[in-house]
């Protein structure tokens, strides 16, 4: 009679436990995968196209993440966010984009002398999918920029460093 039960008793535990891994299986995949896109966005102060020594980084600048389907091209989402005071911002993005292509993309700069968007410094990709090996939630995207109205003196000088670098190329 002890022997049934102890076999009852663990016959019981062990439903219990299965049913509280199965419950414990289904909250995790109703739990949204949260990811957050960080990059820069910078001031580009000698008009080069590129980072410079003297470049600035913009706070305040506005910034969207924009996903498109692979298969259509249409928007499905977007997410915005703003830069801190080091001109970094983090935009924090729902679920899994396997299937789309999700790109960040500058919006507009609070600096009006620093505003025109530099060519080719407008959008980064950025992959938001745990399918790529990368195991933080944390995606990076390349810097984006805007450049200023008129550059300023000490360019003339930095520019020439590129220049005799080139030169010894």
């Amino acid at each position: 009679m002890a022997s049934l039960r102890a076999s009852l008793l663990l016959a019981a535990v062990l439903c219990a436990l299965a049913a509280s891994s199965v419950s414990a299986t289904r909250d995790l995949r109703s739990h949204r995968t949260q990811f957050v896109v960080r990059g820069n966005v910078w001031c580009d102060t000698c008009r080069a196209g590129f980072e410079t020594p003297a470049s600035t980084y913009i706070a305040g600048a506005k910034v969207r993440v924009e996903c498109k389907s692979k298969l259509t091209g249409a928007k499905t989402c977007s997410f915005e966010g703003h830069t801190d005071h080091t001109g970094t911002y983090n935009i924090p993005v729902d679920d899994e984009h396997e299937h789309e292509i999700c790109e960040s993309v500058l919006v507009s700069s609070p600096d009006m002398r620093c505003a025109k968007i530099v060519d080719g410094r407008e959008r980064a990709p950025v992959f938001l999918n745990n399918n790529n090996g990368v195991t933080s939630n944390i995606r990076l995207a390349n810097a984006l920029g805007f450049q200023k109205d008129i550059p300023l003196a000490a360019c003339a000088q930095i520019l020439k460093m590129y220049e005799e670098v080139d030169d010894r190329v």
